[in-house]
């Protein structure tokens, strides 16, 4: 009998890995995870182009004065198309305001509007003549008969207290209303006391970048440094702009803010009260005045996705801010109108947001413009109440 060998290829073991290998592999590993995040990036730029490192509107924008709050620099132009956008131009009228004309005195004849708000109602990242700001008044007028024209004074951050230390200026423009556009954002907010340094807004996002890292170390936190970065990427405008087509997916990470719950949380309330206070600052001075002031909550991409739902998850209630501030304006004596029930007849506005961005796009900007003008002309504004159609008037004749 023979023994078995045992020095056959099949019997030996797995050879040994040198020592180099040990480096090689984890570096090809390394290297096979770079080559596909790059790829995946220079794709992502491919599909969603955008000029320099990021949105420019800001460039004409001041968001640290402590005296003013946010304010625009008047008479700047500036070039702008972020990645879900498209490119067009930013223009600052003589005060500062996003108008293509200069304020002047009003025409015999006209009913002027003031708009306020923030971001959203000065039409950031949409051309201005797809914002509601151009359509509503030619809305109005059409519905009205009446010669109509909106100053829109909105600005970024433009906090309500800001709003209130200002409200003289609003009014001297002379208008026959105030139509404040706010978001939940807006609600609470106190602009003076938190105001954005300016490195992150100005500087080139290289700069931001390394005043980031600086206040990592300082914080011993590199993972918000890592968030930070990847939420500049175009990888990260691809998969947020897919990721978010999906209401159920938009909801989900929506409902991880307490903006939206049933119940408001104590901070929520704490806003509340503090909007409360500076809501009745500025309806005293409109009230004293004559002047009209209506406000209106734009409902933001949560919210509307949220309305739109037929199975929201417990706790969660899209109408709530709604009511409370309907509640706090109409205490002080101010006009309220409602665009919320309105939403649920345009399912379509769950895509008039940039998915990525936050901002109504162009669509979300012409079905505001529609249900404000409905609002606005049955009645809640006499002064525009829509005139009466002449086949009206003649059935009611016969």
């Amino acid at each position: 009998m023979t023994s078995p060998k045992t020095d056959g290829p099949e019997n030996q073991g797995e050879p040994e890995l040198r020592r180099s290998d040990w480096i090689l592999l984890p570096m090809l590993g390394i290297l096979t995870i770079v080559i596909l995040a790059v790829s995946v990036e220079l794709f992502a730029r491919w599909i969603f182009p955008q000029l320099g490192t990021g949105p420019a509107g800001e460039d004409c924008m001041i968001f640290s004065d402590p005296v003013t709050g946010s304010r625009g620099i008047p008479n700047c132009r500036v070039m702008e198309k972020i990645a879900e956008g498209p490119e067009f131009q930013y223009r600052f009228n003589n005060l500062g305001f996003r108008s293509d004309t200069d304020f002047g005195p009003k025409a015999p004849g006209t009913y002027r509007i003031v708009m306020l708000g923030t971001s959203t109602t000065m039409g950031m990242r949409v051309p201005i003549n797809q914002t509601f700001a151009v359509l509503l008044p030619m809305e109005l007028s059409r519905r009205t008969g009446r010669k109509i024209e909106l100053y829109n004074e909105a600005m970024p951050y433009r906090a309500p207290d800001v709003i209130a230390d200002h409200f003289s200026e609003v009014l001297n423009a002379k208008p026959d209303m105030v139509l404040w556009a706010l978001n939940i954002g807006d609600v609470g907010n106190q602009g003076k006391n938190k105001m954005l340094p300016i490195h992150d807004r100005k500087d080139s996002f290289s700069v931001r970048a390394w005043h980031r890292i600086q206040e990592a170390r300082a914080a011993g936190s590199f993972m918000d440094l890592i968030r930070y970065i990847f939420r500049h990427t175009r990888t990260a405008v691809l998969l947020t702009h897919y990721l978010y087509n999906s209401r159920s997916q938009y909801i989900k990470a929506s409902i991880l803010t307490d903006k939206y719950m049933t119940e408001p949380t104590q901070d929520q309330r704490i806003k509340l009260q503090q909007f409360d206070q500076d809501f009745a600052r500025i309806e005293s001075q409109a009230s004293k005045e004559g002047v009209l002031l209506v406000v209106v909550l734009l409902p933001d991409h949560a919210q509307t996705d949220m309305i739109l739902s037929q199975d929201l998850p417990p706790g969660v209630d899209p109408y709530e801010s709604d009511r409370e501030i309907r509640s706090i304006v109409t205490k002080h004596g101010g006009t309220y109108i409602d665009i919320f029930p309105d939403v649920r007849r345009h399912p379509e506005l769950q895509y008039g947001y940039y998915n990525a961005d936050g901002h109504p796009n162009a669509l979300g900007h012409a079905i505001f413009t529609e249900v404000l003008a409905k609002e606005l002309t049955n009645g809640s504004v006499p002064a525009l109440k829509a005139a009466a159609q002449p086949q009206l008037l003649l059935t009611q004749g016969r």
